[in-house]
């Protein structure tokens, strides 16, 4: 992670996403700019949570370790989701991985400053309650399309989740099968499997050590929008 005090660059974002209303001069004045790249921890499963942040860009991935090692898929987080407001209430550790899919940029406020001031702030309180209500229903509706929906689908929706923009040249899906066949609770060799048959039908090419959408269209009409 590298930080960064740019008044100039936090008030661009507070503008661009129309937060004005929740930063107050108190909160302005401690708030940073934080940088994380591609497949950096954002927030590490059991650590200690030092910021309440403002994804204003880029995509993470959300994951859980369970008690037999093997990890869980749990959510995505994109523009404008917040990171740390489930700690800052309960005055918990890291509860899950995030993880980014791609270098992401957040507004960081520390969590030391707003202790003391966010419970009478009514518009930050409500704004964290909202948020905390949307990632709780995504969380309940991905667990269900994690028992429900056939490998084919999640495997779809997942690789347009965490891939390369649609708008680029190459569009390139480059995970660690072994982390993803454990993060959509499935066999190494189904998912080795599902992906052979997306490359026979078209969809995925096989390179060297990653695959490249060739569909970008059926691809989506697999995946159906289920993971949000």
């Amino acid at each position: 992670m590298q930080r960064v005090k740019d008044i100039n660059l936090i008030e661009k974002y507070i503008r661009l996403n129309k937060i004005e209303n929740l930063f107050n001069d108190e909160i302005r004045k401690n708030s940073e700019i934080l940088f994380f790249n591609k497949r950096e921890l954002i927030f590490q499963e059991g650590e200690e949570i030092k910021y309440l942040m403002f994804f204003v860009e880029g995509k993470a991935k959300v994951y859980t370790t369970l008690k037999n090692g093997k990890l869980l898929l749990l959510d995505f987080y994109k523009e404008l989701d917040t990171l740390g407001d489930l700690e800052l209430i309960t005055n918990d550790f890291a509860s899950c991985n995030v993880e980014a899919i791609e270098p992401c940029i957040c507004i960081g406020i520390p969590l030391k400053v707003l202790r003391n001031i966010y419970y009478n702030d009514t518009n930050l309180m409500n704004f964290l309650c909202n948020s905390l209500g949307k990632k709780l229903k995504r969380s309940s509706k991905n667990a269900s399309i994690n028992l429900m929906y056939p490998l084919e689908n999640r495997v779809a929706s997942y690789i347009i989740s965490i891939g390369t923009d649609k708008n680029s040249e190459i569009i390139k899906f480059d995970e660690t099968l072994t982390v993803i066949s454990e993060l959509l609770g499935t066999s190494y060799r189904h998912l080795l499997r599902t992906l052979n048959r997306l490359c026979n039908k078209n969809i995925l090419k096989k390179e060297e050590d990653y695959y490249i959408i060739i569909d970008y269209k059926n691809l989506e009409e697999l995946a159906a929008d289920i993971y949000s």
